[in-house]
């Protein structure tokens, strides 16, 4: 019998996310049964769609229910196996929860190479932001040679990858970031051809002057003001993926889309997507990234907690923008 660590939702948030929503509870583990396997997780993965699954409200998935353990992507290492598929050994990603360990039947596990790339990877760059990043710029956004692409939160996990994709591709791009550090970090580490830092109070102007023959693509993962801005220099026929609206997840108040006239306008196409809703693509999106990566062209970067434990702060600290580049959390 094995001792299991598990982060659970205690209780729905009342605005912004606290640590006293979560709990930190021991259960039993037993070892597997015929057809099982056990995992011992290596590396927790923190997104921001988290926090939309803590509320009791309406969502592209089912939320979590309260007693439940918190729901995310793992990787980690099969350390005992009766299953036909999976031996020991074998190192795996899955949705397997905030906890160090998870007994399962093989559904949902994918089996990974850390010859190719580190494990955590998998979680990032090669897992759900690395997949999200593609098929929004390329299978919704079809980002053009020679075309602009703004990209918002740009130096996160999904930002990162969406700006440096579009530079392989022959794009001029344009990250918008919070602070000195993580837009020089776009600019000098990324190639990106210019950064807004959206905290320095001169956001439409700094915009104007990085895109100067307008936006053909804009990549957004927050919403809000930001998007606001970049409506004003939408070009004719311009698409926009909507991949997130973090600046409204954590209790901030809504922000009402005031440029809405820019879509009739500039016959913008705006178009919602979540990556599992493009699972026929998926293999070629991996297929890529993976060579990306192995050249060298597409880099990455990541914020590490260290212990389940320290998961719930990390998870707000995210949700308050102090990560740099994909948080995980390293459980062992």
């Amino acid at each position: 019998m094995t001792v299991n660590k598990q982060v659970l939702l205690a209780s729905r948030p009342q605005g912004a996310v606290s640590t006293d929503n979560f709990r930190l509870v021991d259960v039993p583990l037993s070892q597997p049964g015929e057809g099982q396997l056990l995992v011992r997780h290596d590396y927790l993965s923190l997104d921001p769609y988290m926090r939309g699954r803590m509320d009791d409200a309406k969502n592209y998935v089912q939320n979590v229910a309260i007693d439940e353990v918190m729901v995310g992507a793992i990787a980690g290492e099969v350390i005992a196996s009766n299953h036909a598929r999976f031996k020991v050994g074998d190192k795996v990603i899955g949705a397997q929860g905030w906890q160090l360990y998870s007994l399962s039947d093989g559904r949902g596990l994918t089996r990974v190479d850390t010859t190719v790339a580190p494990l955590s990877y998998y979680l990032g760059v090669l897992g759900m932001p690395g997949l999200t990043a593609w098929i929004g710029l390329i299978d919704i956004g079809k980002a053009k040679a020679g075309e602009t692409v703004v990209v918002s939160a740009a130096s996160g996990a999904v930002g990162s990858v969406v700006g440096q994709l579009a530079k392989l591709r022959g794009c001029r791009v344009i990250g918008i970031a919070g602070g000195p550090a993580k837009c020089g970090y776009c600019v000098s580490e990324l190639g990106f051809d210019a950064c807004v830092d959206y905290k320095a109070g001169r956001l439409l102007e700094d915009l104007q002057a990085a895109t100067p023959q307008g936006v053909d693509v804009y990549f957004d993962n927050v919403g809000g003001e930001i998007l606001d801005a970049v409506l004003t220099r939408m070009n004719a026929h311009s698409r926009i993926p909507l991949c997130g609206t973090i600046s409204q997840y954590d209790g901030a108040k809504v922000h009402g889309v005031r440029n809405f006239r820019s879509f009739l306008v500039n016959r913008i196409m705006l178009q919602g997507f979540i990556m599992s809703d493009y699972k026929s693509v998926w293999p070629q999106a991996i297929a890529e990234l993976t060579q990306a990566v192995k050249e060298g062209k597409l880099k990455y970067r990541e914020s590490v907690a260290e212990g389940l434990e320290r998961a719930p702060q990390a998870f707000i600290g995210m949700l308050k923008g102090e990560n740099f580049g994909k948080q995980v959390v390293k459980l062992t």
